[in-house]
């Protein structure tokens, strides 16, 4: 999985180097710009969809429900094959290389889980790696196959920590992510093995970045350095509340706004027999909708338009203040972040639009028939909406908070950390979102913060709406049991 990972990152990366290339090689004329700009996405999502159409339409979307489904022990035939596995690898490879606002987290629950079915069928070619040492030779094997039936969904639970592991280099966060999303029931014993697995994964993820001389060692995927003496005052705890309860009802308004879409649809029976008879034009629109508002000459430069996501979540987390009060003289805008910046509207009008932009459009994007998740946009979306509050403090007390005559001025970074952890977690209703971002920034220095923000983000989403991934069980119509708890009575 560390492998697939990593060759999948640098194929992405290569995707969308060829794309700032072209666009850069054609600054001479901005309509030639904009064609380049917005066919090169339209040709990678229209081929990725059409090819998991034709190869395996199972691998579509994020994998995270279904595997959820079949977890609770219900057989989805076709779910598991070679086929799909390398639809979901080569589909969502060229989806996320097309720039456009989808995650690359659910996929890889799904792709991981492939990985161990595929390596479980794969073994029991050479006898069975299960049978107990009495029952062999014995003819009757109807207990092999209720003790191998069980030994898969172990595979499984441990092939989701591993998705997860892999994807962020993050195992801690990503043994309790999958134990969250998706079991009701855990067992115990398979705790130790999706550690086990999912450290290997992780480790082996960041080995081959050093290996390609990428990193110098290894270090966390998004690195922070906040500072430690003092990394937040007193006082400041209650705006990362706030960011927590308004992520709260921002995850519900994203997971409600994608059912709304998917439901649109669906229901207008015009739309819905001629996307039907041509499939492929539903993702060229939205595709060429959402490249089009991004261009970077034009409405994209007032929402970092030509930021890809890996970039917009560097310069959000980064540690110094944009806002331009008090110590911010000597800030100027380096590398990536001179996207946040333009001549006639100020920072605080850019990280609006971006957030309000990228939200509708991440909802959008992810009802795109393509291998797809929706983790990363909504981490990025959390991470701006933070950086938002964080830089409206910074410019509120130029100085800091003053606790003892010491002048400790306020850090956004840690801001934007704390609004991604409460948007994800809002939206998947998990908790261990904290965890995964410690893990990715490597600081955990903001643990009270997160945690605080997180939980509250999870107490309101969870009142107002369904997961997202309940949710895409609902209108999928996968077999499933509903949760069994207070206010469930007609269950």
């Amino acid at each position: 999985m560390a492998l697939v990972s990593w060759v999948m990152d640098f194929c992405i990366a290569v995707c969308q180097q060829a794309q700032t290339w072209m666009y850069g090689g054609l600054d001479s004329n901005v309509f030639l710009q904009y064609l380049a700009w917005v066919t090169y996405p339209v040709v990678l999502i229209t081929f990725s969809a059409g090819f998991t159409q034709i190869l395996a339409p199972q691998a579509v979307g994020s994998g995270i429900p279904e595997m959820k489904t079949i977890l609770r022990g219900v057989v989805l035939k076709e779910y598991l094959t070679l086929k799909t596995f390398v639809a979901k690898v080569i589909g969502l490879t060229c989806a996320l290389g097309s720039g456009m606002p989808l995650g690359k987290e659910g996929p890889f629950v799904h792709i991981a889980s492939l990985c161990a079915a595929l390596l479980s069928k794969f073994m029991s070619l050479f006898g069975g790696i299960y049978e107990e040492p009495g029952l062999v030779g014995i003819k009757d094997f109807s207990l092999l196959g209720s003790k191998n039936e069980s030994r898969n969904i172990e595979m499984l639970a441990a092939a989701c920590a591993v998705g997860v592991g892999c994807c962020f280099a993050a195992p801690i966060g990503g043994v309790l992510f999958s134990i969250e999303v998706t079991s009701t029931f855990f067992a115990v014993r398979n705790y130790w093995r999706g550690f086990f697995a999912a450290t290997f994964s992780a480790f082996i993820f960041r080995v081959l970045a050093v290996w390609n001389n990428e990193e110098e060692t290894i270090t966390a995927l998004f690195k922070t350095r906040f500072r430690l003496d003092f990394p937040f005052d007193l006082q400041e705890l209650p705006a990362f509340a706030v960011i927590g309860i308004a992520s709260g009802f921002g995850g519900a308004l994203f997971v409600y706004l994608n059912r709304l879409i998917v439901q649109f649809m669906r229901k207008q029976k015009t739309i819905n027999k001629f996307l039907m008879k041509k499939r492929l034009l539903y993702p060229a629109l939205v595709t060429l909708l959402i490249s089009t508002l991004t261009f970077p000459p034009g409405f994209g430069q007032y929402m970092a338009g030509k930021l890809t996501q890996k970039e917009s979540l560097v310069t959000l987390l980064d540690n110094r203040t944009w806002a331009k009060q008090g110590i911010a003289e000597e800030f100027d805008y380096i590398g990536h972040s001179q996207a946040w910046q333009h001549p006639q509207v100020n920072v605080f009008v850019t990280l609006v639009l971006f957030i309000v932009m990228k939200f509708w459009m991440s909802a959008l994007a992810t009802t795109i028939p393509v291998p797809c998740g929706a983790f990363m946009p909504v981490f990025v979306i959390g991470a701006a909406f933070g950086r938002l509050v964080g830089e409206s403090m910074a410019a509120w007390f130029p100085d800091g908070i003053h606790s003892d005559g010491s002048i400790y001025p306020i850090v956004p970074g840690g801001y934007a950390v704390v609004g991604a952890a409460a948007l994800s977690g809002a939206v998947t209703h998990t908790v261990s979102t904290a965890v995964i971002v410690f893990e990715l920034t490597g600081q955990i220095s903001h643990i009270l913060p997160v945690m605080i923000a997180v939980i509250l983000a999870n107490a309101v989403a969870q009142s107002l709406q369904p997961s997202l991934y309940d949710s895409i069980i609902r209108i999928k119509k996968l077999p499933y049991l509903p949760e069994l708890g207070w206010g469930h009575h007609e269950y």
